[in-house]
Protein backbone atom coordinates (compact mmCIF):
# COMPACT_ATOMS: atom_id res chain seq x y z
CA UNK A 1 0.00 0.00 0.00
CA UNK A 2 1.29 3.59 -0.74
CA UNK A 3 0.59 6.09 1.34
CA UNK A 4 1.80 10.13 1.84
CA UNK A 5 3.24 10.15 5.57
CA UNK A 6 1.11 14.17 6.95
CA UNK A 7 4.07 13.63 9.86
CA UNK A 8 7.32 12.26 10.90
CA UNK A 9 7.00 8.65 11.94
CA UNK A 10 10.02 7.39 13.29
CA UNK A 11 11.91 4.08 11.80
CA UNK A 12 8.94 4.68 8.43
CA UNK A 13 10.05 8.34 6.92
CA UNK A 14 9.68 12.25 7.19
CA UNK A 15 6.22 14.52 6.48
CA UNK A 16 5.08 14.64 2.99
CA UNK A 17 7.18 11.18 2.16
CA UNK A 18 5.59 8.50 -0.11
CA UNK A 19 6.16 5.22 1.39
CA UNK A 20 5.12 1.96 0.87
CA UNK A 21 3.80 0.16 3.96
CA UNK A 22 1.98 -3.53 4.80
CA UNK A 23 -1.92 -2.93 4.12
CA UNK A 24 -2.63 -3.52 7.67
CA UNK A 25 -0.04 -1.14 9.51
CA UNK A 26 -1.78 1.76 6.84
CA UNK A 27 -5.39 1.24 7.49
CA UNK A 28 -5.59 0.44 11.13
CA UNK A 29 -2.91 2.45 12.50
CA UNK A 30 -1.50 5.25 9.96
CA UNK A 31 -4.62 6.84 7.90
CA UNK A 32 -6.78 6.26 11.59
CA UNK A 33 -4.36 8.37 13.10
CA UNK A 34 -3.71 11.17 10.72
CA UNK A 35 -0.09 10.20 10.23
CA UNK A 36 -0.91 9.47 6.43
CA UNK A 37 -3.37 9.55 4.04
CA UNK A 38 -3.64 7.20 0.44
CA UNK A 39 -1.57 8.42 -2.09
CA UNK A 40 -3.71 8.43 -5.08
CA UNK A 41 -3.16 10.53 -8.10
CA UNK A 42 -4.97 13.58 -6.52
CA UNK A 43 -3.61 13.37 -3.45
CA UNK A 44 -0.29 12.93 -4.91
CA UNK A 45 -0.79 16.23 -7.31
CA UNK A 46 -1.66 17.99 -4.38
CA UNK A 47 1.42 16.97 -2.68
CA UNK A 48 3.31 18.38 -5.37
CA UNK A 49 1.44 21.70 -5.68
CA UNK A 50 2.22 22.24 -1.91
CA UNK A 51 5.81 21.12 -2.03
CA UNK A 52 6.53 23.84 -5.20
CA UNK A 53 4.47 26.22 -2.93
CA UNK A 54 6.41 25.45 0.18
CA UNK A 55 9.90 25.65 -1.65
CA UNK A 56 8.98 29.23 -2.94
CA UNK A 57 8.22 30.74 0.81
CA UNK A 58 11.44 28.36 1.73
CA UNK A 59 13.53 30.39 -0.61
CA UNK A 60 12.34 33.93 0.10
CA UNK A 61 12.67 33.31 4.12
CA UNK A 62 16.46 31.82 3.31
CA UNK A 63 16.64 35.15 1.20
CA UNK A 64 16.00 37.67 4.06
CA UNK A 65 17.56 35.73 6.28
CA UNK A 66 20.68 35.91 4.50
CA UNK A 67 20.44 39.43 3.66
CA UNK A 68 20.64 40.51 7.91
CA UNK A 69 23.47 38.35 7.86
CA UNK A 70 25.10 40.46 5.31
CA UNK A 71 24.20 43.50 7.37
CA UNK A 72 25.48 41.96 10.69
CA UNK A 73 29.06 40.92 9.05
CA UNK A 74 30.25 44.77 9.78
CA UNK A 75 28.64 45.14 13.40
CA UNK A 76 31.09 44.91 16.24
CA UNK A 77 29.85 45.35 19.65
CA UNK A 78 31.13 46.77 23.02
CA UNK A 79 29.16 45.41 26.08
CA UNK A 80 29.88 47.02 29.26
CA UNK A 81 29.34 45.28 32.27
CA UNK A 82 30.58 45.63 35.85
CA UNK A 83 33.74 43.59 36.85
CA UNK A 84 35.65 42.68 39.79
CA UNK A 85 39.00 44.27 40.34
CA UNK A 86 40.45 40.68 38.99
CA UNK A 87 39.20 41.07 36.02
CA UNK A 88 36.32 39.01 36.26
CA UNK A 89 32.64 39.93 35.73
CA UNK A 90 29.89 39.65 37.83
CA UNK A 91 27.92 36.93 36.66
CA UNK A 92 28.11 37.17 32.83
CA UNK A 93 27.21 38.11 29.25
CA UNK A 94 24.53 36.19 27.41
CA UNK A 95 22.36 36.34 24.41
CA UNK A 96 19.85 38.83 26.14
CA UNK A 97 22.60 41.53 26.38
CA UNK A 98 23.99 40.84 22.99
CA UNK A 99 20.33 41.10 21.52
CA UNK A 100 19.78 44.40 23.54
CA UNK A 101 22.89 46.04 22.14
CA UNK A 102 21.96 44.62 18.67
CA UNK A 103 18.54 45.93 19.30
CA UNK A 104 20.32 49.31 19.76
CA UNK A 105 22.06 49.31 16.25
CA UNK A 106 18.34 48.76 14.62
CA UNK A 107 18.88 44.82 14.78
CA UNK A 108 15.41 42.89 15.89
CA UNK A 109 17.08 39.40 16.64
CA UNK A 110 14.84 37.25 18.84
CA UNK A 111 17.75 36.06 21.96
CA UNK A 112 17.12 32.66 21.21
CA UNK A 113 18.53 32.81 17.91
CA UNK A 114 22.21 34.11 19.44
CA UNK A 115 24.64 31.40 20.77
CA UNK A 116 27.30 32.56 22.93
CA UNK A 117 29.87 30.03 24.91
CA UNK A 118 30.69 31.10 28.45
CA UNK A 119 31.95 34.92 28.77
CA UNK A 120 33.17 35.23 32.20
CA UNK A 121 35.96 37.82 32.31
CA UNK A 122 36.74 40.90 30.13
CA UNK A 123 38.05 40.07 26.69
CA UNK A 124 37.01 39.84 22.87
CA UNK A 125 34.60 37.06 22.06
CA UNK A 126 32.32 36.52 19.11
CA UNK A 127 28.69 35.05 19.10
CA UNK A 128 26.65 32.97 16.32
CA UNK A 129 23.46 34.58 15.06
CA UNK A 130 21.25 31.34 13.66
CA UNK A 131 19.01 33.36 11.14
CA UNK A 132 18.00 30.01 9.18
CA UNK A 133 18.78 26.44 9.48
CA UNK A 134 21.48 27.22 6.51
CA UNK A 135 22.29 30.85 7.34
CA UNK A 136 23.89 32.28 10.50
CA UNK A 137 26.27 35.13 11.51
CA UNK A 138 29.10 35.67 13.62
CA UNK A 139 29.12 39.19 15.79
CA UNK A 140 32.14 39.54 17.23
CA UNK A 141 31.71 41.49 20.60
CA UNK A 142 34.01 42.93 23.28
CA UNK A 143 33.09 43.35 26.70
CA UNK A 144 35.00 46.10 28.89
CA UNK A 145 34.35 47.35 32.64
CA UNK A 146 31.65 49.44 32.84
CA UNK A 147 32.80 52.92 33.81
CA UNK A 148 36.14 52.00 32.18
CA UNK A 149 38.01 55.11 29.92
CA UNK A 150 37.70 53.64 26.10
CA UNK A 151 40.75 53.45 24.79
CA UNK A 152 40.80 54.10 21.55
CA UNK A 153 44.62 54.48 20.44
CA UNK A 154 47.76 54.03 22.39
CA UNK A 155 49.60 57.52 21.97
CA UNK A 156 53.18 57.34 21.23
CA UNK A 157 55.97 57.64 23.96
CA UNK A 158 56.93 61.19 24.97
CA UNK A 159 60.29 62.18 24.79
CA UNK A 160 62.30 62.22 27.64
CA UNK A 161 61.93 66.00 28.07
CA UNK A 162 58.13 66.16 28.15
CA UNK A 163 58.43 63.60 31.30
CA UNK A 164 60.75 65.49 32.84
CA UNK A 165 59.16 69.29 32.72
CA UNK A 166 55.84 67.99 35.08
CA UNK A 167 57.95 66.41 37.88
CA UNK A 168 59.69 70.12 38.33
CA UNK A 169 56.83 71.78 38.12
CA UNK A 170 55.29 69.52 41.35
CA UNK A 171 58.04 69.76 42.82
CA UNK A 172 57.12 73.58 44.53
CA UNK A 173 53.63 72.36 44.86
CA UNK A 174 54.93 69.82 47.48
CA UNK A 175 57.24 72.54 49.39
CA UNK A 176 54.56 75.23 49.65
CA UNK A 177 52.23 72.04 51.32
CA UNK A 178 55.08 71.19 53.67
CA UNK A 179 55.71 75.08 54.88
CA UNK A 180 51.87 75.38 54.79
CA UNK A 181 52.08 72.50 57.68
CA UNK A 182 55.09 73.46 59.20
CA UNK A 183 53.52 76.61 60.00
Amino acid sequence: MEIILKEDVIGLGYKNDIVNVKSGYGRNYLIPTGKAVIASESAKKVLAENLRQQAVKLAKIKAEAQAVADKLAGVALTIATKVSNSGSIYGSVNSLQIADELAKLGFAIDRKKIVVKDVKTVGDYVAVVKLHKEVSAEVPFTVVAEGAPVVEEAPAAPAVEEVAAPVVEEAPVEEEAEEAAAE
